[in-house]
């Protein structure tokens, strides 16, 4: 793990009738992050409890990695493809590892 990486936790909570489209958007979202220069790791949870529930747990090696990332037109267009589909705006928050 790089000296300066960053953990993001982004929640997704989708409307309860558009869970599968939701799913497939943010699906859509995991190759092309993962092929990203900084990406160390992406992935995408769907909780088993709600299922409109869905979380990315990512690793980057640096904020500037995660700022391209924020920059790029397949998280753009997700982005604006959310509206209508999701209950309330993604919580999205950056940690850095304690130990």
């Amino acid at each position: 793990m790089p000296a300066n990486s960053l953990r993001v936790v982004a929640h997704i909570k989708a409307l309860p009738d558009k869970v599968d489209e939701v799913r497939q958007l943010l699906s859509g979202l995991i190759a092309p992050t993962r092929a990203e220069e900084g990406c160390v790791s992406y992935e995408l949870l769907q909780n088993r409890a709600e299922p409109t529930d869905f979380t990315f747990v990512e690793e980057w090696t640096s904020d500037a990695a995660l700022e391209q990332h924020f920059a790029t037109e397949h998280l753009q267009h997700a982005s604006a493809r959310l509206d209508g589909l999701v209950a309330e705006e993604p919580d999205i928050r950056t940690y850095s590892v304690v130990g």
